[in-house]
This record gives C-alpha cells, sequence and structure tokens, in this order.
C-alpha cells in the first residue's frame, strides 16, 4: 500500500515540476531575448534624440562610443544647434588670457563642486597663436563662440569645445578711415558679437571713428565672410567717452547690448541693436541707479540682463527679470569685497569674480552668494600651477578687461559648416576647387 501511496504522490507532482520547469525556460528565453535587443529595438530613434538633446554637453562624448547610430546623431549640425538651448544643464567657463597670451579657463559649475574642483582649473592652448607677447585679448561671447582680438588686425572666432576656430582680418577698416594706429578692442567705440536667427549667420558689429571723427558702423557676417556699411543705423552720434572703456557688449534675444558710463553720461540707459532689424532702441536703467557715483557695468545673469556696481566692502546687482520690462528689475547685494557676477549656480545662487585683486596676483578668487545676499562658499585657485600661466600687469587693469564667461556649445564655426557642405558635394560628384579647406582644418578669411 505504501508503494502504491508513493507512486500516486510522484504522479501528481510530475505535472507541477513540468509546468515549474517550463515557466523557467521561458523567463531564460526572455531574458536572452531582452539582451539581444539593442536600445534601438526599444525606443524609436526620435525618442533617443530627442533625450540625447538634453543630455549635459561633458556626457555626450562618452554617448558617441555607444553606437556609430548615436555618434551620428550627436555629431549632426542640426543637433549641435538644438543641443544649445535644450540642454538641461549648461556648463559656464570663464576663459582668462595673460600679458603673454597664455590662456587658461576654470569651469564655474565645478568651482564649489569639492569632487570636480581638483580639475576646474586647466590650461587653454589658443587658436593661431604666434610666438610675440600680446597677441591676444578676449573679447566677446555667443552660444558657445568666443571672439578673440590677435595682432595686429585680426578677428578669431573660436570654439573650445570643439577646438575649430576661423580667423578674420578688419583691415578694410584700418584703411577706409585712414587710421593707422586703429587696433581693437580700444580704438573702438562699441563692439559685440551675435546670432542673426533669421539668416542663421554670426555677426560682428564694430563703432568706431574715422581720422575725421566722423563715426561709422560696420557689421561683419560670418557666413559671407563680407563687411557691410551700417552707418544709416546710427540715428544720433554714439559718442566716442560715452560708454564704457571696454566697449564690450552682450548677445541675448537676438539683439546685442551695451551700457553708458554713468559718471558721464545722464540717461542712465542700456543701448540695444537688433541684429534681424539692423536697427538701435534703448531701455532704461533701474531708478537706484540713477545718480550713481560709482560706474555701473553691464552683464548676464541667468538669460537676463544685469547691471553690477562695487563699494568699498560690497557690491550692487540688478537683474531684469523679464526682458524690456522696466517693473522687473530686482536689486541683489554681496557683501564682503568687491564682485563681478559671472553667472548663476543651481539657478538662484550668484557665483562671481573677486575683481579687486585679479590684477595684483596670480590668484583666482571666486565667491558664491544667495540671494539675500549671504556669502555661501570662497574658493581661490593659483594660477601659477598651470603651466606657461605668468599673470597679469597693472597696464591691463586700466585698458580692458581679460577674461570672459561662455557657455560650452558643440555649435561649429561657420566655416566648418561650409566645408562640411563642400565634403557632401564631394560625395556626390562635385569636387571641391583647389583652394577649399578640408573639414576640420581652419580656413583664413583676409
Amino acid at each position: 500500500m505504501d508503494k502504491k501511496k508513493k507512486q500516486k504522490h510522484i504522479t501528481q507532482n510530475k505535472p507541477k515540476q513540468q509546468s515549474t520547469m517550463e515557466k523557467k525556460k521561458k523567463k531564460q528565453q526572455q531574458n536572452e531575448n531582452h539582451k539581444s535587443k539593442s536600445i534601438h529595438d526599444i525606443l524609436p530613434l526620435e525618442l533617443i534624440h530627442r533625450i540625447l538633446l538634453r543630455v549635459p554637453l561633458k556626457q555626450l562624448g562618452r554617448l558617441k562610443c555607444v553606437s556609430k547610430i548615436w555618434n551620428t546623431l550627436i555629431s549632426d549640425l542640426d543637433f549641435a544647434k538644438s543641443h544649445v538651448h535644450l540642454s538641461a544643464a549648461p556648463t559656464h567657463v570663464c576663459l582668462f588670457i595673460d600679458d603673454y597670451s597664455e590662456a587658461c579657463s576654470v569651469d564655474i559649475d565645478a568651482v564649489f563642486d569639492r569632487h570636480k574642483s581638483a580639475t576646474a582649473l586647466k590650461e587653454v592652448s589658443l587658436p593661431f597663436k604666434m610666438k610675440t607677447h600680446y597677441d591676444f585679448e578676449v573679447m566677446c561671447s555667443c552660444r558657445g563662440l568666443v571672439l578673440l582680438h590677435r595682432a595686429p588686425h585680426f578677428f578669431v572666432v573660436w570654439n573650445p569645445v570643439t577646438g575649430s576656430s576661423k580667423r578674420v582680418s578688419y583691415s578694410h577698416i584700418v584703411s577706409c578711415y585712414n587710421r593707422k594706429w586703429f587696433m581693437f578692442p580700444r580704438s573702438a567705440i562699441l563692439y559685440g558679437f551675435g546670432y542673426d536667427a533669421s539668416q542663421d549667420d554670426y555677426l560682428v558689429v564694430v563703432a568706431s571713428q574715422d581720422k575725421n571723427g566722423q563715426e561709422h558702423f560696420d557689421c561683419l557676417s560670418l557666413k559671407t565672410n563680407s563687411w557691410i556699411n551700417l552707418d544709416f543705423a546710427l540715428s544720433k552720434p554714439l559718442g566716442w567717452s560715452n560708454w564704457e572703456s571696454s566697449g564690450s557688449g552682450f548677445f541675448l534675444n537676438g539683439a546685442i547690448h551695451w551700457s553708458s558710463c554713468t559718471l558721464r553720461v545722464r540717461d542712465y540707459s542700456i543701448l540695444i541693436f537688433d541684429l534681424k532689424e539692423r536697427s538701435f532702441s534703448t531701455i532704461s536703467m533701474p531708478e537706484q541707479v540713477m545718480g550713481y557715483l560709482n560706474p555701473t557695468h553691464l552683464g548676464l545673469l541667468g538669460g537676463c540682463l544685469a547691471l553690477y556696481s562695487c563699494e568699498c566692502d560690497k557690491t550692487n546687482i540688478w537683474v531684469m527679470k523679464e526682458y524690456k520690462v522696466h517693473s522687473s528689475w530686482t536689486f541683489y547685494q554681496i557683501s564682503r569685497g568687491q564682485y563681478a557676477p559671472l553667472c548663476l549656480s543651481n539657478g538662484s545662487d550668484i557665483v562671481a569674480l573677486d575683481s579687486s585683486l585679479i590684477f595684483i596676483d596670480s590668484y583666482l578668487r571666486f565667491a558664491k552668494s544667495n540671494v539675500r545676499g549671504e556669502l555661501l562658499q570662497l574658493k581661490c585657485f593659483d594660477c601659477r600651477h598651470v603651466r606657461h600661466f605668468k599673470g597679469w600687469s597693472s597696464r591691463w587693469c586700466k585698458d580692458c578687461k581679460n577674461y570672459i564667461v561662455y557657455t560650452e556649445s558643440l555649435v561649429p564655426v561657420p566655416n566648418e559648416i561650409k566645408d562640411k557642405d563642400k565634403d557632401k558635394k564631394k560625395k556626390n560628384g562635385h569636387p571641391n576647387k583647389k583652394n577649399d579647406v578640408k573639414q576640420g582644418k581652419r580656413t583664413r578669411s583676409e
């Protein structure tokens, strides 16, 4: 009887054992099928493209190695243009150039991160560099591109991330206006660098005087490599001494902006040049600035126009929260020092550079403050640790600013776009001419 019961028990358990075994086999097959599937089988390519557009730039380099498709997506010119606006965490970098045209950069977002601060400061190699001193001066930035001046009469447009660059001569201005000693940025009344979205073109604008004191306004199109005279846009004289000593403009919302030097001008306005309409306009500074004795400087903070002025032991800051809305000017103050605001951290904290000591020694001092003006953190970098970087002499303090803040991007320099178009034509049976420049190499427009 016992044997019969055991046999019955075994026969009853057999179907159960078979069913569990079948389930295990199915799971194994599913896992194997899942492993064999690529991400492209799970997510549509369009969705992957949208996700990549929001990935911080620093991560994109590694993601290029995931697959050939991802590499193609990230390397596409249209992707680079869209990434500027859609990236979730833009990287702010401060570029410094010393008296000997040696450069270093500071990743501002990494300055106060204890895990990244050790690598925040690094040496940078400038494009088209020669062995003579005083070759380079920093001018402006726009959408990740940096505008430099290189002696004697050249502009250099450079993307520090991709390394692509372009050199353009402005000897046209020197010869036309008979000014033998004309040299940027000191010889210009105003200058700026911006992007005209309607024409997909980067423009350099320059206001200057000829030897007779007549004012002129010229525009360089990087798309066509041509200079355009815009004297018609000058409805009234700009005035040589009415603007900040550096003359550098800031690009925002399709226009370039300059601030008046409040010690000499009584209208306390911000001058605007619309790149699409080719016309000037002005907006008023906040009432608190009017009658202010200390010089007030223009800048950008969190994608907004900002003004700042330094006193003995504090820095006053005004931010226009809504573009061209006068009532949106908001006041902030940084205590314990004279600082030049650089950018916003975490969307609200102000990161600033100690401007009082930058020309005295080889140290760069950064401060982070909250919107209440409370000092949160201080960080100091010794530039002597950067190979070749020698620091600054006192003469640069009066003449010009030797640093610029830019947002890293993959945006190509305009000549790079043309070169890639030529490569496409070559593949389609349209060979380049002898003087065409191959993709990835620098062009020289003189």
